[in-house]
């Protein structure tokens, strides 16, 4: 799936990793890791289980973060090298905010580390099922379909618990990064695709809806679900 040319475990200094062939870090890899190991320290304390994975050559449709499964790990990828666009996604952003955000997309994809190793990967909350019935003449298009739907619920999830991270560890910058958030799920280009989690996004407009002390995971989930009856 991917070209591991590093898996390293995680330790408290993310800056100091090596690459295949004693290449260090690039600035950009380098900066994007220190902004996020608040969250990757976090996720070292529940011992999920993660490699970080540094790719020599950013495919065409490759995002600078991403998560993605392999042996019953996770891998946090980056695909930043020869990727002109890597950072497109924090352009109209100020640089003083930058880091934060990076911090909250990384607490996106650690929410799909969390629920693959929670065993809750594209599975519904107890007492949901599957209502209705598509159909199409085509097999493949609702493959395509349940696919996209499977995708767009643990977006929604991912972008909870990014916000929920964000409201808990970053209360006073909340409706910044919530403003961010909205403004880039707005700009999805086909309704209902994989990335249109406005359903659950709409709902964290108040960051009160999670309020408490219980971990970023819990704190989004009772939202998650109130998505999921709307995006139905």
């Amino acid at each position: 799936m991917f070209k591991l040319i590093l898996a390293a475990t995680l330790a408290l200094s993310f800056a100091h990793a090596a690459v295949a062939g004693n290449a260090t870090l690039t600035e950009m890899e380098t900066r994007w890791l220190k902004a996020a190991s608040p969250v990757l320290v976090y996720s070292q304390g529940l011992k999920l289980p993660i490699d970080i994975i540094v790719q020599p050559k950013a495919g065409p449709n490759d995002v600078p973060l991403a998560m993605g499964f392999a042996d019953g790990r996770c891998k946090l990828v980056l695909s930043m090298r020869g990727n002109p666009d890597a950072e497109k996604i924090l352009e109209k952003a100020p640089a003083a905010e930058r880091a934060l955000l990076i911090e909250a997309m990384a607490a996106h994809e650690i929410a799909h580390c969390w629920r693959y190793v929670q065993g809750a990967w594209h599975a519904l909350p107890a007492g949901f099922v599957e209502t209705g019935e598509e159909q199409a003449d085509n097999a493949n298009l609702l493959a395509e379909a349940k696919e996209m739907r499977e995708m767009r619920r643990e977006e929604g999830f991912s972008d909870l618990v990014a916000l929920a991270w964000v409201k808990q560890r970053h209360p006073e910058k909340y409706n910044r990064v919530y403003t961010w958030l909205e403004s880039l799920r707005a700009g999805v280009q086909v309704d209902r695709s994989g990335h249109d989690t406005r359903s659950w996004v709409r709902l964290a407009r108040d960051g009160n809806v999670f309020a408490g002390t219980a971990t970023p995971f819990d704190a989004a989930s009772a939202t998650w679900v109130k998505g999921l009856l709307r995006d139905e």
